[in-house]
Order: structure tokens, then C-alpha cells, then sequence
């Protein structure tokens, strides 16, 4: 099939990554793109190019419009969901990530896809205490350091795999914590401004990173790959909170975080950061599961990724300074949200 001639279908396509794929594909001149949006959705990581998409307006919970929305469709790319660890968004996580994937799952069981390509996340592989080493192989068992989100997204990918065994054709990525420029007051873009604003402290254990930009390439040349029926594990650099936060601090020209912050340290912020939640009817910063699972160190193994497909990651040190140099340049301009150049 012709680039020209196709009809490729991407959920989240206004979100962080959404945004960077809908551009690759773009770029590569992929055929048709219809994407799904909410009313709601900010439209500012696509300014430039949001005329050329064909916007279908709603979400992954309305099966009558995703009925019609994939009808002559012949790839998926499914990128929403729900990132968040409030405990008062676990309804709403839950179903947008799970049963919002199994409604695109049912629907393109019966639309003759040719490929659906699931954004999964290293959280659906499980982590358990103890147990640093996290590959493909990996297997999910019940932990405490299973966050809400992970449930979701473990229980998400349950949903493809079901698909796969009905017969639809699909390939899963797990990236692992995804970064750069994008929408500065939430998601990981976040991590700018609070460096930005003079960090005190750092969590003491480690976790993966990627750039955003790999995951939406190595998702294009998945799909296009033959490839089918497998996971792939995505990430850059295994970074210890400590050295991210500290690169971060470096290229904007702040002072590095000085404060390690111990377990007895995070179990009380948490606690103290619910109670003021509630009083002032915001949002925490620390939660009981972000406080936990930052203690951690969990060093994740992208050798397959790099055996499956011609590949190579940005390094992850290279990716904060472009992120910096738009935050800095975001910082004079209201914080206007931005995206990296595509590489």
C-alpha cells in the first residue's frame, strides 16, 4: 500500500507524544491522518500543521463514534490515556486507559486494520522491590510499588494482547520516562520548572528515560516493519534521579539539587502534601506512589529494541540541553508551550 493511499488512525494525537508522531508522520508524508480529540483538547503542540489532520472530535469511551471514526482506516496508533497519580482520578484513569483500549481493540477487531500499535509504558511491566533489572521478560506481580497507573496500563495492555488473540495484528511499546519540550505545566516538562524555580531536593533512586522523539520514530518504524505480536521496551539512558535533575540544573544555569530525599523524608511529604490537598482542593505534587516508587532504582534493558530494528537512541544528555534551551526561551515568553525540532 501507497504512503498516499492510506488512513491512519492516532488517539492522543493533541497530547505530549501524540503531538511529535502526528508531526513524524506528517514529515514522512504517511497517507491520510485521522486523529481523535476532545473538545477540550489544547491544540497548541500542532499550531502549525492542525489544518492538515482530519480532527475527529470525542473520546475512546464513545463506541458509536469510534464506530465511525475507524470505518476505512488501515493503522492505529493508540497513544491516549490518563498519566496521573491522584488517587481521585482513578475512576477516570481507569477508564480511559482500560476500558478505552478494549473499545478501540473491539472495533478494529472488525475493520480490517492492517496494524494497531499500542503505547504501552514501562509501569505495565511491574515493579517490585528488590528487583532492579527490568526487561520484556520481566513478568507483572502484585507490589505495592504498582501505582494506580501501572494497574491501568498493565491491565490496557491485557486488552491488546486479547486483541491479539482474536486475530488483530498489533505491536506494543513500553517507553520508559519520556522527555522534552512540550507543554511546561504538566507532564515531565514539568521537571524544567521546578529546577527552574530552585529544587531543594532529589528522590534517591534511578529510573530510565527517552526522548520523545525516539518513541514516535521507532513506533512509525514499527509499523512499518513486518513485525508483529511483540513489546518492545524503549529507553534512551538509566539515569539516577540525582544526575537528571542535575544535568537539568546545569543548562539552565540553576543550582543543582542539594537534599537527597530519604524514605522517612518522602513518607512524610506525601502525608503532608495529601493534607494540604484537600484543604486547598488542588492537586498534590508528592503522592504516596510518587514518593515510593522515586526511592527506587530500576535499570531498564532497550537490547531488544536495538536488535529488532535499524535503531539508535538520542542521548538522553543531548535531549535535556534542546529541552532547556526552548524552556529558557519559553520562560521570556510566557511559557508558551513548545516542541523539539524532528530529527
Amino acid at each position: 500500500m501507497s504512503n498516499s493511499t492510506k488512513t491512519i488512525f492516532v488517539t492522543g494525537g493533541t497530547g505530549f507524544l501524540g503531538s511529535y508522531l502526528i508531526r513524524y508522520l506528517l514529515k514522512k508524508n504517511e497517507g491520510t491522518i485521522r486523529a481523535l480529540k476532545r473538545a477540550t483538547s489544547s491544540m497548541d503542540l500542532l499550531q502549525d500543521v492542525h489544518k492538515q489532520i482530519d480532527w475527529v472530535e470525542g473520546d475512546v469511551l464513545d463506541i458509536p463514534l469510534l464506530e465511525d471514526a475507524l470505518e476505512g482506516v488501515d493503522e492505529i496508533y493508540h497513544c491516549a490515556a490518563v498519566v496521573s497519580f491522584d488517587p481521585r482520578e482513578i475512576k477516570n484513569m481507569m477508564d480511559i486507559n482500560v476500558t478505552g483500549t478494549a473499545n478501540i481493540v473491539n472495533i478494529a477487531l472488525t475493520k480490517n486494520i492492517r496494524k494497531f500499535a499500542h503505547v504501552s509504558s514501562i509501569a505495565a511491566i511491574g515493579r517490585a522491590e528488590g528487583k532492579a533489572d527490568v526487561s520484556e521478560k520481566t513478568k507483572w506481580q502484585t507490589s505495592k510499588f504498582n501505582s494506580n497507573y501501572a494497574i491501568s496500563k498493565y491491565q490496557a495492555e491485557q486488552e491488546v494482547w486479547r486483541g491479539e488473540a482474536e486475530g488483530l495484528n498489533i505491536a506494543i511499546v513500553n517507553p520508559s520516562v519520556i522527555i522534552g519540550s512540550g507543554f511546561w505545566k504538566k507532564g515531565t516538562a514539568r521537571f524544567w520548572r521546578q529546577v527552574y524555580n530552585g529544587l531543594l531536593f532529589y528522590p534517591k533512586g534511578a529510573s530510565g528515560f527517552v526522548d520523545v522523539r525516539d518513541v514516535a520514530k521507532y513506533m512509525i518504524q514499527l509499523m512499518d516493519s513486518d513485525i508483529k505480536g511483540e513489546r518492545f521496551l524503549l529507553n534512551g539512558d538509566n539515569l539516577t534521579f540525582q544526575n537528571f535533575f542535575n544535568m537539568l540544573a546545569q543548562h539552565l544555569g540553576k543550582s543543582k539539587p542539594k537534599i537527597k530525599v530519604s524514605t522517612l523524608i518522602g513518607e512524610s511529604a506525601w502525608r503532608v502534601e495529601k493534607f494540604r490537598a484537600m484543604l486547598t482542593g488542588s492537586s498534590p505534587l508528592i503522592t504516596k506512589e510518587t514518593a515510593r516508587n522515586s526511592s527506587q532504582t530500576y535499570i531498564y534493558d532497550n537490547r531488544k529494541s536495538l536488535d529488532a530494528l535499524d535503531f539508535k537512541y538520542t542521548p538522553i544528555n543531548h535531549t535535556i540541553e534542546e529541552t532547556s534551551v526552548q524552556f529558557l526561551e519559553a520562560a521570556k515568553n510566557g511559557m508558551v508551550p513548545k516542541s523539539l525540532p524532528l530529527v
